[in-house]
C-alpha cells in the first residue's frame, strides 16, 4: 500500500482512458502495469436523423466523469491527490467520421462506427483499391458524404476519429497510432503509413470537386507503438481533470482503437495469435503471417500497434439482446420483491446455457439490434423463434442467445481459418461475454474449434491495454520491442485458463449455424416489415 501511495504521489503511475460503445473506463496502472484505481462513466450512442452519435458534450462529459472517479478511487485507497503521472494514453471504439474546420468546429455530429449508411462508397471504394473497405471507415464515410453531395466536405480541414479526437484536443498533436490509422484509410505494411498509391487514387478520383484539400492535408499523421505523440497541455490538463489538480506536461502515446487495445490488453500482438472481443459488439482477429489470397468482404484488414497485419472481423452486434433478455429477468424477479445482485443473475443464466442442449433444441435468435454486413442486413430487429416442437426451456433459451452473438462472428472467421488456412496457435478471449467463468469461452472455443485462453485480468478490457502501450512508450528499454515488453514485464508466466473445444459442442455450433442461416430470410421480413 505505502509503494503504491508512494509511484501514485511521485507521478510514476500510468493512467489509460478508453471509450467503449456503452461505458467510458479509465485505468491507472503502478510500475508492475497492474491496475491499482479505475473509475468509469456509462453512456450510450444515440440515433438522430437516421445517425447513431454522440454529441461533444457526451464526450467530455463522460471523460471527466471517468477521470473523477478514477481519482476519487484514488483518494479512496490511498488516501493521496492524482497530480501528475509518468504517461498517459487515449483509445477510443475505431472507426467512424469527425469532420472539422479551420476553427475545430464539428462540421456534422459524430458519424460512430454503428452506422450502414456507406455501402455505395464501401463498394466503390474496395473495386478501385482492391482492397476490402468496410461501410464503418473514415474513408467510406469520407466518400459517401463527396457521393452524397454533402455542402460541409468542402471545408474539411481535419478528419479524424474518436480517439484522435480526443488526443488532438487535450496535446494538440493530429495523430493517430497505426492501429486506429488502420481503421481509417489502409496501411502499406512496409511503409507503416497509408498506402500511398491508394492515396492517389483517391485524390484522382476526387480531382474534378473544386476542393482545396487532398487526403493526406486532412489526415492525422501514423506513428508506431512507442512514440512520442506530444504531452498534455495546460488546456487539456484543465479539460481532463475538472477540480485543476493535474499538472501539464504528461507525456502522452499514440492514440489507439479498440481492436489494438484488445490485442494489447491480451497479449496477442504476435503472429498467430488472436483474440475475440465480446461486448456490445464482438470482433475476431488475428495477426497473420502473410496477405490473404484475395478480397473478402467479410475481412477487414488491419494492423497492431507496431504495423503488423490482421484479418479481422467485426459484427456490429453481439451482447445487447442478451443483456436485455437478463434486465427482463431481473424485471420479472423484483416484481416479486426479490432483490437482484446483476453478476449472481448474469453467472446464473449464464451457466445454465451449460445444461442446454447442443443446438439449443431447435430454438433460434437474431441479436441485430443494427445493421449487419457479413450477413448483408442495413438494419437490425432483434428476433426470438421457435418452432411448436423445439425443446423451449431456460437452459436452451439462455443457450441460443449467447450462441447468436457469436454467430456471425463465427460466419466471418470460418472464411479467415478454413478458407484461407491462416493459422492461429492462441485465441483469448476479454470482453463482457468472457466475465462468467468458462461460460463465454466454451460457445466461443466451439464456434472456432481451437483452444480458447482467457486471463484474469480480462476484464480490465481496453483502458488497461492503451495504459499499458503508455507504460511501453515510457518504460521501454533501447530496441525493446512491444512483444518483448508484454512478454516479459507485463504478462511473464501468465498464460491464463485454457479451454480446449468440445467437439459435441463444436458438431451442435456447426448445426446450429445452418439452421440459422437457413433462417436468414426471417430476419429480412422483420427488417422489411418492421419499420
Amino acid at each position: 500500500m505505502s509503494e503504491i501511495k508512494d509511484v501514485i504521489e511521485n507521478g510514476r503511475a500510468v493512467l489509460g482512458i478508453e471509450f467503449g460503445s456503452t461505458r467510458i473506463k479509465a485505468v491507472l496502472i503502478g510500475e508492475d502495469n497492474a491496475p491499482i484505481a479505475s473509475g468509469a462513466h456509462d453512456w450510450e450512442n444515440r440515433l438522430e436523423n437516421g445517425v447513431w452519435t454522440y454529441t461533444l458534450d457526451d464526450i467530455w462529459t463522460g471523460l471527466q466523469d471517468s477521470y473523477t472517479k478514477m481519482a476519487e478511487d484514488v483518494k479512496a485507497q490511498y488516501g493521496v491527490e492524482v497530480t501528475k503521472l509518468a504517461a498517459i494514453g487515449f483509445s477510443a471504439m475505431m472507426h467512424g467520421y469527425m469532420a472539422f474546420d479551420k476553427e475545430g468546429e464539428l462540421l456534422v455530429p459524430f458519424r460512430t462506427w454503428r452506422n450502414t449508411i456507406t455501402e455505395q462508397a464501401s463498394a466503390q471504394l474496395t473495386e478501385l483499391f482492391q482492397y476490402h473497405i468496410p461501410q464503418r471507415w473514415s474513408i467510406a464515410h469520407l466518400d459517401q458524404a463527396i457521393l452524397n453531395g454533402e455542402e460541409h466536405v468542402g471545408k474539411i480541414d481535419y478528419l479524424v476519429t474518436l480517439a484522435g479526437y480526443i488526443h488532438w484536443q487535450l496535446t494538440g498533436v493530429k495523430a493517430l497510432g497505426v492501429g486506429e490509422a488502420s481503421g481509417m484509410f489502409p496501411i502499406d505494411i512496409e511503409t507503416k503509413d497509408y498506402n500511398q498509391k491508394m492515396v492517389d487514387l483517391f485524390d484522382e478520383r476526387i480531382s474534378g470537386k473544386g476542393f482545396s484539400w487532398k487526403l493526406r492535408d486532412i489526415l492525422p499523421k501514423v506513428l508506431l507503438a512507442g512514440e512520442d505523440a506530444g504531452a498534455l497541455t495546460a488546456e487539456g490538463a484543465k479539460k481532463l481533470d475538472v477540480s485543476g489538480k493535474l499538472q501539464a506536461g504528461i507525456p502522452v502515446c499514440p492514440p489507439e482503437g479498440d481492436a489494438g487495445t484488445g490485442m494489447v490488453a491480451t497479449n496477442s500482438v504476435a503472429v498467430r495469435t488472436g483474440n475475440v472481443s465480446a461486448g456490445t459488439s464482438v470482433f475476431g482477429m488475428v495477426v497473420m503471417e502473410k496477405e490473404l489470397s484475395k478480397v473478402y468482404e467479410e475481412i477487414d484488414l488491419v494492423t497492431t500497434p507496431t504495423g503488423n497485419l490482421v484479418g479481422m472481423v467485426h459484427c456490429n452486434n453481439c451482447t445487447s439482446d442478451l443483456n436485455a433478455w437478463v434486465n427482463l429477468f431481473k424485471e420479472f424477479a423484483e416484481s416479486f420483491g426479490m432483490s437482484v445482485d446483476m453478476n449472481q443473475l448474469f453467472g446464473t443464466l449464464y451457466n445454465k446455457a451449460l445444461e442446454g442442449d447442443k443446438d439449443c433444441g431447435g430454438l433460434l435468435a437474431y441479436n441485430y439490434f443494427s445493421g449487419e454486413h457479413v450477413t448483408n442486413f442495413e438494419a437490425g430487429r432483434p428476433l426470438f423463434v421457435r418452432k411448436p416442437d423445439s425443446k423451449f426451456n431456460l437452459a436452451n433459451f439462455m443457450r441460443v442467445h449467447l450462441m447468436a452473438s457469436l454467430s456471425v462472428l463465427k460466419t466471418g472467421l470460418n472464411l479467415m481459418l478454413k478458407e484461407e488456412g491462416v493459422k492461429v496457435d492462441k485465441m483469448l478471449g476479454h470482453g463482457g461475454l468472457f466475465k462468467t467463468k468458462g461460460v463465454g469461452q466454451s460457445i466461443l472455443a466451439a464456434a472456432i474449434d481451437a483452444p480458447v485462453f482467457v486471463m484474469e485480468t480480462a476484464g480490465e478490457g481496453g483502458a488497461w491495454g492503451i495504459a499499458l502501450l503508455a507504460s511501453y512508450m515510457v518504460n521501454k528499454a533501447d530496441g525493446e520491442t512491444l512483444d518483448d515488453y508484454l512478454n516479459n514485464k507485463v504478462f511473464a508466466g501468465q498464460e491464463g485458463t485454457k479451454m480446449d473445444p468440445d467437439p459435441a459442442d463444436v458438431k451442435g455450433f456447426d448445426d446450429f449455424l445452418a439452421v440459422y442461416a437457413a433462417g436468414l430470410p426471417i430476419e429480412r421480413a422483420a427488417v422489411d416489415h418492421l419499420k
